[in-house]
Formats: C-alpha cells, structure tokens, sequence
C-alpha cells in the first residue's frame, strides 16, 4: 500500500528553505573576525579612515598618529579583539546644525575603534549587499542619490503623482538593539563579532567630561552606522516590496508613490503602524505628508508630474546663506580671495543640482553672486575720492564716476548701476576667475 505524503503548506516549505539557508549562510560567517583582522583589511581601513580625515576622538590621537601607535600597540590589540576581550572606548559627542534647524547630535569614536569599524564594514558591507533592496539607495557601493531620484521621476512619470514622504524621528537616536542584533545574528555567525558590536551599539557618549551609558540608537557618524541603519531598515524595504509598493528609499527618507491622496492617507496609515509596532521606530508626524509629488522636496530636489527635476526652494536658500556668509561686507579680505572661497561651494552645488532643468535660475544666481561681489568692492572703497578713484580707474568717464561717487544710495542699490557694472563687468569676473553656474550648467549636460 503507497504512503501518502502529508500535505504542507507553501508558505511553511519557503519559510524552512529560507531558516536552512540562513542556517548555512551563519555556518559560513562564523570566523569573520578573522577576515576583518587580516593586515590587508586593517591597511585598508585605515587608509579610508585617514582619507575621510575627521578630528581625534576622547583620547587625543590623531589620525595621522595612529599607524605610531599601531606599530607598538597593534599585536595587543589584535590578541584583546580576537579574544572578545576589547573595550570601545567612550564616544565624543558634538552637535552640528540642522539645515531646517535645530541641531544635529553625532558621535565621534576615537581613531582606532573608527579603524576597527571600517575594517568591520568592508568585510560585512559585501555579504549584505547580496541581500539588500534595489529600491534602497543610501549609504550603498554603486549607488547614489541621483539614481534615487531617477526612479522617483519614473514613477510620477507612470502618473504615481502623489507620494507618501516618510520622515523617521531621530532615527539613529531610537534604534532597538535587541532587534538590530537579532537581525544581524540571522547571517552571522562569529558571535565574538556580535558581542563587538552590540558593544559599539552601547559605547558610552561623553558630554562634558562625563560618560553615560548608551541603551539605544546607533553611533550617528561612526563608519559602521550607515550600514547598520540599512540593516535595520531593510525589513521596511522588504516589507513594502511584498505590498508590492513603488518606492524609493534614501537612508532613512523614504518616498511612496501612489495614484491618489486617499490611497496615500491609507498607506501612511499603515505603514507608520508597521514602523512603530513592528519595528520600534518612531515616525515623526510633524515632517511626514501625504502630498502631490510637486509640493515637496526629495534629496534637495523637487519632481515634478512630468518626472523632470527642479530645485527645492529650500536647497535654493541655503546655498545663498553660504554665499552670503563669504561675501559678507565687513570681512576686510580682498575680492580674488572672495572669489577663490566661492569657487568650491559653487562647483559643489551645481555637480549635486545640475540634473534640474534650472539654466534660467542659474542665470539670476550668477548675476546676483555678481552684484554681491560688486557691493562688497564698493564697500572697500570707503571715502568718496576713493570710490570715484576707482571707477575711474576701471574705465568709467569721470563726471559719471562722481555722480556715482556723491550719489546717498546705499552699496546694495550702488551695486545694480551702469557704472559698476562697466567697472566691474561680467567679462572681468570670468577673467579673474569667478565661477560661473550657467555656463558650466550646459558643460556638464551637454
């Protein structure tokens, strides 16, 4: 008589293919430290570290001190790491502003646990990779911001033209480490890798001298933070893939798009629930919104219906205050030096923004830099002989120099006159080496 095999469930013969292969793949990890110990690991990152530069930490080394230390100290602290026995010491803690305000807390290690962390992500960053969401971008080999923001132009090209913008309430700060450790113990194996993470996850944060005790969230501006985060939030990623949701997500921004606002208010809803319930992160109600795709910016850009790019307003601003803070009229530096700070900033900007369709904005930034450095000349030229002097000095016939020279107008409005304009003209800027946006606009999309 023929047996009858017992009837099991799909769900239940994908669910032990995928414990038996974690099962296997933890087999494999379970020496890790040996990898991330090697010499040619910790050459390596140690290299990226001293690339990335980046102050001493608690005890006063500096990074180009450390391959010293190193020599003396390296077999010692290679015996303690591999034994389990190794102590991280207390982060530093400094705030930085928000570019929306507030401040922004991050913790800087000192420079040999910034080295053990590197060496520890070069090693794990390749086996995660092979597991992480294509519709994640942030933090990740071969991915940027710009290829986020493509896929977020074809989904509103699609006619997705609402979109559910996602915004994690301190996420580095609310990080459970129960469950990132749970995660990270699903694929690995080497538990004295484990146990050195949970104790960077816990490294004490010192303020003012003191050092108190970490019970959650993860070291913001650590080399081993980024990947804990896309740790961490990959089970969103997988999530809404089985939703079977368009969306993008950068770091800890995350873009769902959708046909319609009610649709989007009914996705908000339940995905928050997810995040708050599932994954203990909080969702921060205040900066999250269910909007048209043109009403809210994405990685300092704004997508439009018809997928093309433009410039936030507020990514616009911001880089006008930094203008204005090296044009600033009481600097008492000359203009060529002006001009060289600029330079930077401004080549900075347009490779981060020159995607946008912006050659008209471009325009009026380049004229107002202009009138900015023109008003600060004026400002240099203090007395009225000075001023008329000058103007005459670059070409300006005399009684319209002095009529410049006496006018009571203040250097913003003197700054926007013929005659300044003929001192100080657009084609004198490009000689001494002003950088200009909508030329080199049309160099890089060309």
């Amino acid at each position: 008589m023929q047996r009858v095999k017992p009837y099991v469930e799909p769900q239940t013969i994908k669910a032990l293919q995928v414990k038996e292969a974690g099962e296997q793949e933890r087999a494999l990890t379970q020496n890790l430290m040996g990898a991330i110990l090697c010499h040619s690991n910790i050459k390596q990152a140690y290299r990226q570290v001293k690339q990335n530069k980046g102050v001493a930490g608690i005890d006063q080394i500096a990074v180009g001190d450390f391959s010293a230390w190193y020599a003396e100290n390296g077999e010692t602290l290679l015996s303690r790491l591999y034994k389990g026995t190794y102590q991280p010491q207390g982060v530093k803690q400094v705030e930085i502003p928000k570019p929306n305000g507030g401040k922004r807390k991050l913790g800087i290690p000192t420079v040999t646990d910034r080295i053990i962390q590197q060496a520890i992500a070069q090693v794990l960053i390749p086996i995660y990779e092979r597991k992480f969401s294509d519709h994640s971008y942030g933090f990740r080999p071969n991915r940027s911001a710009h290829q986020a923001l493509r896929k977020g132009s074809e989904y509103a090209e699609q006619g997705k033209y609402f979109v559910v913008d996602m915004d994690l309430k301190t996420f580095f700060d609310v990080v459970n480490h129960d469950r990132l450790m749970y995660r990270l113990s699903l694929t690995i194996g080497d538990k004295t890798l484990l146990g050195l993470i949970r104790k960077y996850l816990q490294s004490g944060i010192m303020v003012d001298g003191v050092v108190s005790q970490r019970t959650e969230g993860t070291p913001q501006g650590s080399p081993l933070s980024p990947l804990l985060s896309n740790i961490v939030l990959d089970e969103l990623d997988k999530e809404l893939e089985s939703r079977g949701h368009k969306f993008v997500r950068y770091a800890d921004d995350c873009n769902i798009y959708v046909r319609s606002q009610a649709a989007g208010e009914r996705v908000m809803e339940s995905v928050s629930n997810f995040i708050e319930s599932k994954l203990k992160l909080l969702v921060n109600k205040d900066k999250s919104q269910v909007c048209e795709v043109n009403q809210t910016k994405f990685l300092g850009y704004t997508i439009q219906k018809d997928g093309n790019l433009s410039i936030a307003k507020k990514s616009i601003d911001r880089f006008k205050e930094k203008v204005r803070s090296i044009t600033k009229r009481n600097r008492g530096v000359k203009l060529e030096q002006l001009i060289a700070e600029l330079a930077p900033v401004m080549r900075g900007w347009l490779n981060y923004f020159h995607h946008a369709r912006c050659k008209r904005l471009l325009e009026n930034l380049d004229g107002w830099i202009r009138r900015k450095l023109r008003c600060y000349r004026l400002k240099q030229c203090k007395r009225v002989i000075t001023l008329q002097q000058f103007l005459k000095s670059r070409g300006v016939e005399t009684w319209q120099s002095w009529i410049l020279a006496l006018s009571g107008k203040g250097h913003w409005c003197k700054s926007g006159c013929p005659q300044m304009h003929q001192a100080l003209g657009n084609k004198w800027f490009e000689e001494i080496g002003l950088y200009n946006l909508s030329s080199n606009y049309e160099k890089l999309n060309s």
